[in-house]
């Protein structure tokens, strides 16, 4: 049996008004995908029905042929991390202690392990804060703390990694590298990676797909060239755009309303 994630004619209503409209869509492990759209398209829901949080009117999301809201949630942590737009962060620990709560749907009766420890360390160490370690986590910076919260969701050692905006507060430099480890976690460990992004460029420059959504409706699934086409952006976004051929990759430049 596949062990894709799959989206069947998802549709969804909230505040009486639909914000997803039949979408399918299939995801597979060794792929960054990455979803975008202008506001209220319909990304941060449509993330949040695979990741298994929310429950769609109809259609059906199914991880290796099991639904996912069926799925145990326990047992879904362990399959999938999910990283919220704007989480909470209530506790005054410090930043390892912080991370180590991805480790949670893995702990034992007996409390942390030595796996647990080496998965919290190489979090840390693979999103560059080991120099935070000790650092409360509220007084981290914006960019810090998302990284952060990165941390904390690779911890989990999990099979598929669901972001919601997650280069939200990170300067460029730190974008750039935060969307990079996306691509390696999908390319070096096979990692199935879905992030929402309201950055074209990065969306072309590092998405091995990108799905278009506009208003609830899946209009683009596909290689970024053939999915953010100028059509498709005029389409979605109503702007007329232009895309260069960069020396780090293509380049989006927005020109003006479309007519």
């Amino acid at each position: 049996m596949s062990d894709d994630l799959v989206a069947e004619a998802v549709t969804l209503g909230l505040g009486g008004r639909t914000v997803l409209d039949r979408v399918t869509a299939s995801f597979r492990k060794g792929e960054l995908v990455a979803i975008v759209g202008p506001n209220g398209a319909g990304k941060s829901s449509l993330l949040s029905c695979l990741a298994g949080l929310r429950r769609p009117d109809s259609g059906r999301i199914a991880l290796a042929g099991a639904i996912v809201t069926e799925i145990p949630a326990r047992k879904r942590a362990r399959a999938m991390a999910f990283l919220a737009q704007t989480p909470e962060i209530a506790w005054d620990v410090d930043v390892r202690t912080f991370v180590g709560l991805g480790r949670t749907p893995h702990t034992g009766a007996f409390g942390p392990s030595a796996e647990d420890a080496a998965a919290i360390d190489e979090a840390i160490a693979t999103t560059g804060m080991a120099d935070f370690a000790a650092r409360p986590i509220t007084r981290l910076s914006g960019g810090e703390r998302a990284r952060a919260l990165i941390a904390r969701a690779l911890a989990g050692q999990t099979d598929w990694l669901l972001a919601d905006e997650p280069l939200t507060g990170l300067d460029p430099g730190h974008a750039l590298d935060a969307v990079d480890l996306f691509r390696r976690l999908a390319h070096e460990r096979s990692k199935g990676v879905i992030v929402t992004l309201h950055d074209l460029t990065l969306a072309a420059r590092f998405a091995d797909r990108v799905l278009l959504l506009d208003r609830g409706h899946l209009v683009a699934d596909g290689p970024p060239a053939k999915a953010l086409t100028p059509q498709a952006l005029a389409m979605a976004y109503g702007v007329r755009t232009r895309t260069h051929a960069g020396a780090a990759g293509p380049l989006i430049e927005i020109l003006r309303r479309a007519d």
